[in-house]
C-alpha cells in the first residue's frame, strides 16, 4: 500500500494522521505486505507526510511484522549522511522492516523550497546515494565531493539488515533504468505521465544493465499504480473518479509549469505531457492509467500487466488524489488482502 497520509481541504493535520495510522494498523492485522511511505512538501492541501523517516519509526513502533518502505526518501533535499542515519535508526527499531527507496522528484517545487537547485538534483543523487552506501558498511571514511562532504565518518548505529536495507530506485527518465541495473538495485516504476505499457522499453535497458554489471537473477520491478476495489463495477468506477481526474489535472498542470525550470530536459517534453494529462477522459485514465473494479476483475487486470510488464510487487495507491472517505479506502484495502492478494501468492 502506498500511503501519502492524505490532507484533504479543511481537514485537520491531526485528523489526517490518525486516518493514516488507522490505515497502516488495518494493514498489518489484515496481512499486507508492505506500506509504502511518500515524501511531500509544501502540500498542505494534498498531504501531511513530510517527513517519511520520523513517520516510519512510528509505524516501525506500533507494529509487528508489516515492512515499511519509503517512496521515495528524496535524497537530493538533505545530507546524506544525516539521512542514513535516520534510515538506520528506522531499521534496528523495526528489527530489519525497512525497504528503502530513493529517488529525486519528477517536480522542482520542493526544491524551490528548501532553496536547492533542481538543475543539480541529477548530479547530486548518486552522489547521496553511494555516500549513504559507505556510511552503512564502512567502518570510518571521508569524502570530498562535488555537492557533500563529510569527515571521519563512522555510522552509529549501522543498520540492522546487512549489509544494508533492499535499496529501490525511482526511474522516470530513459537515462536512469540502466543506471539502476549497473548499480544492482531494484527499481520502482509509475504509469503518471505516459500509458503504462510504455516502461517496457527501459525495463529492458534496466534488465540489460543489470545482467551486464554481473549480478545474479534478472533485477526487481516493482510498480506504483492507483487501485481500487470494490464490490461491483460500478462503484469502483464511480466511487475513485472526482480524486483521481483531480490528481491528473493538477500533476499535468505542475508538469507544464516546471518545463521551463532548471532541470528540465526537452526530452521530458514536459508542456506537451502536461497538457496531455489536463485533457484527458476518465475512460482514458482507466485504460492506461489505473487498475480499478471487482476483486476478480482487478486480479485479472494485475494479471495482465505482469505478463505484460514484468513485476515483482504492487504498490497500491487505494486513495489517488485523496477524496474518498475513510471507510471507502479501509473496503477496498480489505478486498484486496482478502480476495485479491491470495491469487498472486
Amino acid at each position: 500500500m502506498f500511503h501519502e497520509f492524505r490532507c484533504a481541504p479543511g481537514d485537520a493535520h491531526t485528523e489526517a494522521f490518525a486516518n493514516g495510522f488507522a490505515e497502516i494498523d488495518a494493514a498489518e492485522r489484515m496481512g499486507l505486505d508492505v506500506v509504502w511511505l511518500g515524501e511531500l512538501h509544501m502540500d498542505p492541501t494534498r498531504s501531511v507526510l513530510s517527513a517519511p523517516l520520523t513517520v516510519a519509526s512510528a509505524v516501525a513502533a506500533r507494529t509487528t511484522r508489516i515492512k515499511i518502505g519509503t517512496a521515495v526518501q528524496v535524497l537530493p533535499l538533505g545530507h546524506p549522511v544525516r539521512i542514513a542515519e535516520e534510515a538506520a535508526t528506522v531499521d534496528q527499531i523495526s528489527g530489519g522492516r525497512l525497504i528503502f527507496g530513493v529517488g529525486r522528484s519528477g517536480l522542482p517545487r520542493a526544491y524551490d523550497a528548501y532553496g536547492v537547485s533542481y538543475g543539480e538534483s541529477q548530479a547530486r543523487f548518486p552522489e547521496a546515494l553511494a555516500l549513504i552506501k559507505r556510511a552503512w558498511t564502512e567502518t570510518s571514511f571521508s569524502y570530498e565531493g562535488k555537492f557533500f562532504s563529510c569527515k571521519n565518518v563512522n555510522l552509529s548505529p549501522k543498520p540492522f539488515q546487512r549489509p544494508y536495507p533492499p535499496v529501490r530506485v525511482a526511474a522516470n527518465s530513459a537515462d536512469t533504468f540502466p543506471y539502476v541495473g549497473t548499480l544492482g538495485d531494484s527499481i520502482m516504476v509509475a504509469g503518471r505521465v505516459g500509458p503504462l505499457k510504455e516502461v517496457v522499453p527501459n525495463l529492458r535497458t534496466y534488465r540489460e544493465a543489470y545482467r551486464a554489471a554481473g549480478h545474479p537473477g534478472e533485477g526487481a520491478v516493482y510498480l506504483r499504480i492507483p487501485v481500487y476495489v470494490a464490490e461491483t463495477e460500478e462503484l469502483a468506477r464511480g466511487e475513485p473518479e472526482e480524486g483521481i481526474m483531480a490528481f491528473y489535472r493538477t500533476l499535468g498542470a505542475r508538469l507544464e509549469a516546471s518545463a521551463g525550470q532548471a532541470g528540465a530536459r526537452p526530452t521530458e517534453r514536459r508542456a506537451e505531457q502536461g497538457r496531455g494529462l489536463q485533457t484527458m477522459t476518465y475512460e482514458e485514465v482507466l485504460r492506461d492509467k489505473i487498475v480499478v473494479g471487482t476483486p476478480a476483475r482487478v486480479a485479472a487486470h494485475l494479471q495482465e500487466l505482469r505478463e505484460e510488464i514484468g513485476f515483482d510487487g504492487i504498490l497500491a495507491e487505494l486513495n489517488c488524489g485523496g477524496r474518498l472517505p475513510p471507510a471507502r479506502v479501509m473496503n477496498s484495502l480489505r478486498l484486496i488482502c482478502e480476495e485479491v492478494m491470495p491469487r498472486f501468492r
